[in-house]
């Protein structure tokens, strides 16, 4: 298994970055070491991702909630057993019930071996998971980095990110995925400290319409 990031880790790659940005230097001393922010491995893990995708992190959470209500443990076969009126009274969108069910069959069928992402490289699970209907890139990265704890994961369509970026950067808009992508290059092989440190800022600086906490999928990207 590809050792994932933990507190000491952490510690280490923030000591790393802060030594050599003097940007992030300045965040740190403000803002301190941030959480892990993990999440389990798993099924479970993926469907709250889903329910994510282009909403706020309190409507994905209040939905994810109602379904572990529904069904617990959480299994995709139990999921394949709840009819598509519950998904939506839960929270589902129609596209979203369709991404979920597709996970579900993929991983039953043995499709998507989800107990063996643990030991693949970050290449390897990306190219897994972006060949699942609905998993897109935001989603591929932010499983990457919070539930493997992949150090470099990368979610470079993230809209706290791209805000915190832009603000801490000094930049003068609000980078795009690809620009956004090339402010985090030097920040390797700590990309995923560094998503950590910038969302920290996010939620740590008074702003209108902030949402719980991160991360946010940029819907305009």
């Amino acid at each position: 298994m590809l050792a994932p990031l933990t507190t000491d880790t952490l510690t280490v790659g923030v000591a790393e970055l802060v030594a050599r940005d003097p940007d992030l230097a300045a965040l740190r001393a403000r803002v301190g070491t941030p959480p892990l922010w993990a999440r389990p491995h798993g099924f479970g893990t993926l469907v709250h991702i889903i329910l994510e995708q282009q909403v706020s992190l309190a409507s994905a959470r209040a939905a994810y909630d109602r379904l572990r209500a529904a069904v617990d443990p959480l299994s995709p076969d139990r999921f394949l057993a709840l009819d598509d009126a519950l998904l939506k009274a839960i929270g589902f969108s129609r596209q979203k019930i369709g991404y979920a069910r597709a996970l579900a069959q993929a991983i039953l069928c043995g499709e998507l071996d989800l107990d063996a992402l643990p030991y693949l490289a970050d290449d390897t699970v990306r190219e897994q998971l972006l060949a699942r209907k609905g998993i897109g890139p935001w989603s591929a990265e932010i499983y990457l980095l919070m539930a493997l704890g992949r150090a470099d994961a990368w979610p470079a369509g993230d809209l706290a990110l791209a805000i915190a970026a832009q603000e801490v950067k000094g930049l003068a808009t609000r980078p795009d995925p690809a620009t956004l992508t090339a402010v985090a290059e030097p920040w390797r092989p700590w990309r995923a400290v560094a998503a950590r440190l910038l969302w920290q800022h996010y939620l740590t600086t008074p702003r209108r319409g902030r949402h719980s906490a991160p991360p946010q999928e940029d819907t305009l990207a």
